[in-house]
């Protein structure tokens, strides 16, 4: 709603017929001055003449306030009320800048305690303005959440229904009715929740001033996160659900085919009703507990700071690593304690596992793969030399005698490699795009037969299926400058999100399941263990290197 300015800013007392209503510029009235308004900007929420509002001209953050002639606006919209989405949770502060960093909205202590050491804290009135918005991306999540949920309610109704009347005069075990029920319940509160948040979205974006606005559109990504994950996990094993039923004495079924007593324990096992929608396999979310960490720091005959460009899990778990900055090739137990290293004469770029005592090393400045024998006892030496036509940087296993490369600088940006040297190409069509060093890397799922390609400088990550070729893009405002991936458990794809500093977990679909926050800066390389088990992940974030890893579980 809107209503009439401040009465000492309208110059006439009551409406008469033939008379002009004029609205006084604010920042002159503040001043003793009676000037009439020309514009209104509701950005910063005032009326202006038109010399106040030059200033609009002066600062490059306020070209995007949005201005209107003030005779054609004569009301100025109420701060809504946001009901605590406005105020900080742990200092109960109004909400007014925002860490680009960490994707975190700041009040003003939050942004002087917690976040003097990040880069770009900015006051939210400076970006509100700008015509990017969330808003139809959070809409289409919350409706498709909602019909998941409305999914999930009917599908649980109708199954109570169908037992009650298939055991009509048995006994139901209480367990598996009330399982059915909460069910129900917890569902229809997340159909009810996101018809609430759709209703708020909608009431802000047409009543809230663009500072509200950009305060909810932050808060909402991470309430639709979890309310999509909550939704996920009630849908589930709705497939089926199976009742099983005790007898204390012998019972008379005589809708069976036998005509005889059946003593003992029956176990009935229910389908899914035929008219109900079925819904589709749940991709797991996983979930990481961190178990060792280490700060990478110039040590020995290191020449820089240690950068980790590669990372790979050998089969019996220790972890494989290149220093690009010290051309070494590192091996790390599981505890995080270097116990092998070698001296390589390049700087290294990816490195991964070809079998349990052979790596092969990539490099950006050389035509050649290198691959090293590492033995049970952590000795590396150098067992060939492969040369290849074309400069390779990320690297992984495509089966067990071929590899499948990320070149650089070439408009085919994956490619083939044998163990031998001979290369070839995916019979896919690329994007007609070169990547230089450090703007992309690729991954390649075995079971689907896709290649994964991250576009750093474009915020993209694209899935290509090699057997009908075609191709998944994927933009999200979870994945920011997409670095370092991998295949995780389920044959996830986990990609590391430099600006957002998080691990992102997407399905081989496109879609976002989850998204790992780190307590690093500028995560760059992930690798996962053989058994699944162990994630590690390195970053780029100058003196402050650090090599982390995770247990995975579900």
């Amino acid at each position: 709603m809107a209503e009439k300015g401040n009465t000492e800013n309208i110059s006439s007392d009551d409406a008469v017929p033939g008379r002009m209503e004029h609205v006084l510029c604010q920042p002159c009235s503040s001043k003793g001055k009676q000037t009439e308004a020309d514009v209104f900007c509701s950005v910063c929420d005032e009326f202006q003449c038109m010399d106040c509002s030059t200033i609009h001209k002066t600062y490059a953050f306020m070209k995007n306030h949005k201005i209107v002639n003030a005779k054609e606006f004569k009301t100025k919209p109420v701060s809504l009320d946001m009901k605590g989405l406005d105020q900080c949770d742990i200092h109960h502060n109004g909400i007014e800048f925002f860490c680009e960093d960490e994707n975190q909205l700041c009040c003003s202590t939050c942004a002087i305690v917690d976040h003097r050491k990040c880069h770009s804290v900015v006051e939210i009135k400076m970006i509100a303005g700008k015509p990017v918005s969330m808003r139809s991306e959070i809409k289409i999540k919350l409706q498709d959440i909602r019909e998941k949920a409305e999914l999930v309610v009917e599908n649980t109704k109708s199954l109570t229904e169908q037992l009650d009347q298939d055991v009509n005069g048995i006994s139901l075990k209480t367990e598996t009715l009330e399982k059915l029920t909460k069910k129900q319940s917890d569902s229809e509160k997340h159909v009810a929740d996101a018809t609430k948040s759709l209703e708020t979205i909608d009431n802000v974006h047409q009543n809230g001033t663009p500072l509200q606005q950009f305060i909810l559109e932050q808060r909402m990504k991470k309430q639709v996160d979890e309310l999509g994950r909550n939704v996920d996990k009630e849908c589930q094993n709705l497939e089926t659900v199976t009742v099983s039923f005790t007898f204390d004495e012998i019972l008379r079924l005589p809708s069976l085919p036998i005509s005889y007593y059946v003593p003992g324990e029956l176990t009935l096992k229910y389908s899914t009703l035929e008219d109900v929608k079925p819904i589709a396999p749940v991709d797991p979310i996983l979930k990481l507990t961190q178990i060792s960490s280490i700060d990478l720091k110039q040590s020995g005959d290191d020449v820089e700071e240690p950068l980790l460009s590669g990372l790979d899990f050998l089969p019996d778990g220790r972890l494989l690593t290149v220093d690009n900055k010290n051309k070494k090739c590192l091996i790390y137990n599981d505890k995080l304690e270097k116990v092998g290293s070698y001296q390589l004469s390049y700087n290294p770029l990816s490195v991964v596992a070809v079998s349990e005592e052979e790596v092969a090393i990539t490099n950006g400045g050389q035509y050649k793969i290198d691959f090293l024998h590492v033995s049970k006892y952590n000795e590396i030496t150098c067992n060939r030399t492969c040369k290849v036509k074309l400069k390779y940087g990320s690297v992984c296993m495509k089966d067990e005698r071929h590899l499948v490369v990320g070149a650089i600088d070439n408009t085919r940006p994956v490619g083939i490699v044998s163990l031998s040297g001979e290369e070839k190409d995916f019979n896919i069509s690329f994007l007609n795009k070169n990547y230089p060093v450090g703007t992309s890397s690729c991954t390649y799922i075995r079971s689907s037969n896709k290649v994964v390609i991250t576009d750093r400088n474009e915020h993209t990550v694209y899935i290509y299926d090699t057997a009908t070729n075609t191709s998944v893009v994927v933009k999200d405002y979870q994945i920011k400058e997409p670095r370092g991936l991998a295949v995780g458990p389920s044959d996830c794809i986990l990609i590391c999100s430099m600006k957002t500093n998080a691990i992102v977990q997407i399905s081989q679909t496109g879609r976002i399941l989850s998204s790992y926050k780190l307590d690093m800066k500028s995560p760059r390389s992930v690798c996962v263990s053989k058994d699944e088990s162990v994630l590690a992940v390195t970053n780029c974030y100058s003196g402050k290197t650090m090599l982390k890893t995770f247990k995975i579980s579900y």
